[in-house]
């Protein structure tokens, strides 16, 4: 199954819908199933000038007990900031340890002469 979406201002872009089984795949490829996810569309505010439109749509992602939402100006930007989250690491990377100061000297003095 995929994600479940949801808009009360006429749906996702053709773009977006195009490039969403690459991020369901992408999810599934670090053990998230798709199928828990619900995103919804919403306007961020009431448009100013009515003929104009919104500039900014509330993006709610809700899963499992949890949810978050952010605001972008279209489709693509979110999709693009929930694939890096999707993609993002539980843990930072642990970093190569340098040797410390006493183990580079007594390295230093072990040396042939």
């Amino acid at each position: 199954m995929s994600i479940i979406l949801q808009s009360t201002v006429g749906g996702f872009s053709a773009q977006f819908m195009r490039k969403l089984p690459l991020v369901e795949q992408a999810m599934r490829e670090h053990g998230l199933d798709p199928a828990e996810f619900v995103i919804s569309k919403d306007n961020a505010s009431t448009a100013t000038v009515p003929f104009v439109g919104p500039f900014f749509y509330d993006y709610s992602v809700f899963f499992g007990d949890d949810q978050f939402t952010v605001t972008e100006p279209n489709d693509m930007v979110f999709l693009d900031y929930f694939f890096k989250r999707v993609l993002a690491a539980d843990e930072p990377p642990e970093l190569p340890r340098r040797p410390g100061l006493m183990q580079r000297l007594f390295g230093w003095m072990t040396q042939p002469v």
